[in-house]
């Protein structure tokens, strides 16, 4: 087995007029593992517990590709997931990076605990029996909120048990923690980072255990965990996702299909009571199950609406069946949730749970709950883990962030950014998750921002 790195921190001052004074450092880079790009890897030895540096040591997997001309610094990379791997991903998807790395090395790693089966990650893996979970359908009473509870404890300590120490840290603010050591590791005197998806909970994570430590940042596509107010919170992915249906309801207005909200609407409150059968066996859908599938394919467009107002009318009639996905679950499902169940509230009691439901049924009767952290934390209710890392507001010492996203994502990370004065978010008016790797005019803009720390317009959209 190779022994681990030794980075040699040389004391090198440089300055140029975008980017501040910066320490370089000299790290063993070999080929990446299976490289085809000319992408380089090193390993990095973090504890697998920050509260006890001096404990037991995990790996991580480091990996750059270095600007095609003079570098100004560097810029760490995270693709979400959590657990989606930075080397591999990035391995598919240079030319993302075509234009950055004029003047910017990528960097990006792939995070704890995620490794190579399912992740294809490198770095030190949690043993876990990983699958995906349906997501619970609401307790009707305190014994089956039991149920639910020693339910999810199975899930979880038949994952935790062969790695306690690793499981009980693995929440985004472990992996931020994970990003301050690599940058310190590389000699980088201030941070740029690039979160997508769930990578940017442990981009605001780092902004608030490391508000010096940032010199850009962006958040593309991604939720707010940096609330005071975790309720108000999810009434706000609540009403994104009732705009959503309600855009999809505005254009079957004029194309056809002006029944379906009606129909919708007698849907829902039917199947609140009595699933609607499939003919797939043993698979019948609830209300929840239907509006999370529906919210789904709303968020998508144009191109999926017309095949959701078929999907609604034939429910109606007593048949879900174009609702079952074409292949793998069969059911609202997410992945064992190791990550979300440190980083997202739970509810304590089926009082609390039931209060927060109907609120959520209020304030959007079409969506529901569905597809929000609500029922997303359903899922964690008896983890064996607490919630290390709750939500809490940035610092405000903090300098200008970047945010991106397309319908609902660029109004929630809007949310985080607004606690930073004169940060930015760009808005897409269109369906999507994330906009850098698709959307030019918002890629030019993050390029720029990260090159020469400036900002769009405050009204940009893309």
């Amino acid at each position: 087995m190779r022994k681990p790195v030794t980075l040699t921190l040389i004391l090198t001052l440089l300055t140029t007029a975008s980017q501040p004074a910066q320490a370089t450092t000299t790290v063993a880079w070999q080929p990446c593992p299976n490289d085809t790009i000319g992408m380089e890897c090193t390993d990095l030895q973090v504890p697998a517990d920050w509260q006890k540096p001096e404990g037991r040591k995990i790996t991580l997997k480091i990996g750059r590709l270095k600007s095609a001309g003079t570098s100004k610094g560097s810029v760490l990379i995270s693709y979400g997931g959590p657990g989606a791997p930075g080397i591999a991903t990035t391995q598919s998807l240079q030319s993302w990076w075509t234009d950055l790395r004029k003047t910017m090395d990528i960097i990006t790693w792939d995070t704890r605990g995620y490794g190579p089966d399912p992740f294809q990650g490198l770095s030190t893996g949690l043993p876990c029996t990983w699958t995906r979970i349906p997501i619970a359908g609401l307790p009707q009473d305190d014994a089956d909120l039991g149920r639910l509870s020693d339910t999810n404890r199975g899930y979880a300590e038949a994952c935790r048990h062969k790695d306690p120490e690793l499981f009980a840290n693995m929440s985004s603010a472990d992996h931020a923690r994970d990003m301050e050591a690599i940058r310190k590791a590389l000699g980088d005197a201030k941070l740029n980072y690039y979160g997508a998806s769930y990578a940017g909970f442990y981009g605001q994570a780092y902004a608030r255990l490391f508000p010096n430590s940032v010199r850009t940042m962006v958040l593309d596509g991604t939720w707010n965990h940096s609330t005071a107010d975790w309720p108000r919170e999810l009434e706000a992915m609540a009403k994104a996702n009732e705009q959503s249906m309600r855009r999809f309801f505005t254009w079957c207005a004029a194309n056809d299909c002006e029944d379906v909200p009606a129909l919708w609407r007698k849907l829902i409150t039917r199947a609140t009571g009595t699933p609607v059968p499939t003919t797939t066996a043993n698979v019948a859908y609830k209300a929840g199950d239907l509006q999370s599938f529906a919210i789904a394919m709303a968020r998508q467009g144009t191109p999926a609406w017309p095949k959701l107002a078929t999907a609604i009318r034939k429910a109606s009639k007593g048949d879900a069946s174009d609702f079952v996905p074409a292949r793998g679950a069969r059911y609202p499902d997410q992945a064992t949730p190791v990550t979300e169940c440190t980083d997202w509230p739970r509810f304590a009691n089926l009082k609390q749970l039931t209060t927060t439901i109907n609120r959520l049924r209020k304030v959007a009767p079409n969506a529901g709950a569905a597809n929000t952290f609500a029922t997303g934390t359903l899922n964690c209710i008896g983890w064996p883990v607490t919630v290390t890392n709750p939500p809490a507001p940035l610092p405000r010492a903090l300098p200008p962030l970047l945010g991106a996203g397309a319908w609902g994502e660029s109004d929630a990370t809007e949310r985080v950014l607004s606690q930073v004065p004169n940060s930015v978010t760009i808005h897409h008016d269109g369906p999507g998750h994330t906009l850098y790797g698709v959307n030019p005019c918002a890629r030019d803009h993050i390029n720029r921002y990260f090159t020469d720390a400036t900002l769009p317009p405050r009204t940009t959209t893309c």
